[in-house]
């Protein structure tokens, strides 16, 4: 028997910011409008930041099936849905090219062989012109937030200067234009580096298209991007967008993946904290359908508001309900002030450098204590296998009040994200220490003695304390807020797990949970 397989599940991805999407993924998303959609000659889709061209393949799929009925003669219901019903903005000249030969079946719109007899030019409803960023006084575009740096690019080169978030859709359609639904898989982020292009730092960016979909007031917007937003663990993402996410009560069904390789498996770096689809309805407020899927076939499920217990993000996992209200019982809504939750205990980051002195790559330490270099510099354990140094008070250019402290250091970062230890290993600080960047510091607003330091130490090992941090930290970094649902205790002796079970009275089911998602630190 031949098999041919789709050629869009064929493709490879053009980066990690641009990711294609299968026409089962696609498939799946459209599934979640209102079917009636696609029987009316009326209903409009945009796909803003076309790719593939696999949306609006698949949009024309289902159109061409339900008008078969109002419009029967084939050649004048493909023009109809071509012309009048199916659009798209591409992302570049390559991607606008590529969706035309899959929306038209040939590159131009107009060509020989394209399936619409009705277009004139070569770009049909698939517009693809080049844009250009916007620069101010600091070298950041004003819609994008690219940098002068590495985007200010020659004719030759693409400007990823996306349309949709550039222009209005009046100035790229030069028409007035009314959409019934936005569909799409925008690009994820982009690297707003120093000006010499330092491409290290990376800005998100797929919130600016959910945010041009809204002001273009369509009935319905569908749309696949990272999950981490929903806990705050994306840099670049303002919280004022996140809150009127979470607020506006807009979203009526979201599928909800752990591991992006459920749909993206080809990617060489996964997309850290997953990916969700999601329904946004412009005339609902309500609950929303929430599904959760740790792995591709397993699913849990809760219908209930996003934010539901007013903490400000989502608990993503629905598991984690039951544990956090038994917190709750005996410790109130703990996680709503700071200094109620273990995350008042945990500096900020970058807590005694200034970026130029005691940073992890820095080497003004010296080798020996003297007394001129009497304090103790804790670099990194990775870093070239020498884990402290010695420095001159001289040297730190902060918070130097926490030197005499005793203290808990614990690493910035650690893991991926989605694995069963969480953190890294936390470790005492004695009075006459601190560290690099590398490190965040415990206990540096607290009197604690070196008794109290080690219980910490104690309660973060336990899998309770990491199981509650990971439900906030889906990527490698783990700052301060990470730590939010973590409870705070009597630190006058150690914590073990056994202890905090009784405590917060779980049951065999939710202590067998955490267990089965955490793994001990030795």
């Amino acid at each position: 028997m031949n098999y041919s397989p789709d050629i869009l599940n064929c493709l490879a991805n053009l980066s990690s910011d641009e990711v294609f999407t299968s026409p089962e993924l696609a498939n799946r998303m459209l599934d979640l409008l209102p079917q009636e959609l696609f029987r009316s000659p009326r209903t409009r889709f945009l796909d803003p930041c076309s790719k593939s061209g696999v949306f609006l393949r698949e949009i024309a799929k289902r159109l061409l099936a339900g008008l078969e009925a109002e419009i029967p003669d084939l050649q004048q219901r493909i023009d109809h849905i071509m012309t009048r019903q199916v659009f798209g903005i591409a992302c570049t000249d390559l991607t606008a090219e590529m969706s035309r030969r899959t929306l038209y079946c040939s590159k131009l719109a107009n060509g020989d062989y394209s399936v619409s007899t009705a277009f004139r030019d070569v770009q049909g409803n698939l517009r693809y012109d080049r844009c250009l960023h916007t620069w101010n006084a600091q070298g950041r575009c004003e819609h994008c937030g690219a940098s002068k740096g590495e985007y200010l690019r020659t004719d030759s080169r693409e400007t990823y200067a996306y349309p949709f978030i550039h222009k209005s859709i009046n100035e790229i359609f030069h028409k007035d234009m009314q959409f019934d639904v936005i569909i799409g898989n925008p690009p994820y982020q982009m690297n707003v580096g120093n000006e010499g292009g330092n491409s290290s730092k990376a800005k998100s960016i797929y919130h600016l298209f959910m945010v041009q979909a809204e002001k273009v007031n369509p009935k319905y917007i569908v749309m696949v991007i990272p999950s981490r937003w929903m806990t705050r663990s994306t840099e670049g993402i303002p919280d004022e967008w996140v809150d009127s996410m979470l607020r506006s009560n807009k979203i009526v069904e979201m599928h909800d993946h752990a591991d992006s390789n459920d749909f993206f498996p080809t990617l060489a770096q996964p997309i850290k904290g997953g990916v969700q689809y999601f329904l946004w309805c412009n005339t609902y407020n309500g609950k929303c359908h929430y599904f959760y899927y740790p792995v591709m076939n397993e699913v849990s499920e809760r219908y209930n508001y996003l934010d539901s217990t007013g903490s400000g993000f989502v608990i993503r996992d629905p598991r984690a309900y039951s544990i956090i209200e038994r917190i709750m019982a005996k410790e109130g809504r703990y996680f709503e002030n700071d200094i109620c939750n273990f995350s008042s205990l945990v500096s900020p980051k970058d807590f005694f450098t200034n970026k130029e002195t005691l940073t992890s790559s820095w080497k003004g330490y010296h080798g020996h204590k003297t007394s001129e270099y009497p304090i103790k510099y804790y670099i990194s354990k990775s870093f070239n296998d020498i884990p402290f140094g010695w420095v001159s008070e001289l040297q730190i250019s902060k918070n130097r009040q926490a030197i005499p402290l005793y203290k808990v250091f614990i690493p910035a970062a650690a893991g991926s994200g989605n694995d069963d230890k969480v953190l890294g290993e936390p470790f005492y600080g004695e009075p006459g220490s601190v560290c690099s960047q590398t490190y965040l510091v415990i206990g540096y607003n607290h009197n604690f003695d070196k008794v109290q330091c080690l219980n910490v130490i104690s309660y973060i090992k336990t899998r309770f304390f990491r199981y509650l941090v990971s439900i906030k930290k889906k990527t490698q970094n783990g700052p301060r807020h990470v730590y939010q649902l973590v409870p705070l205790q009597d630190f006058s002796h150690p914590w073990t797990d056994e202890m905090l079970y009784k405590k917060y009275g779980l049951t065999k089911d939710e202590i067998a949970f955490i267990e089965s998602m955490i793994r001990p630190m030795e």
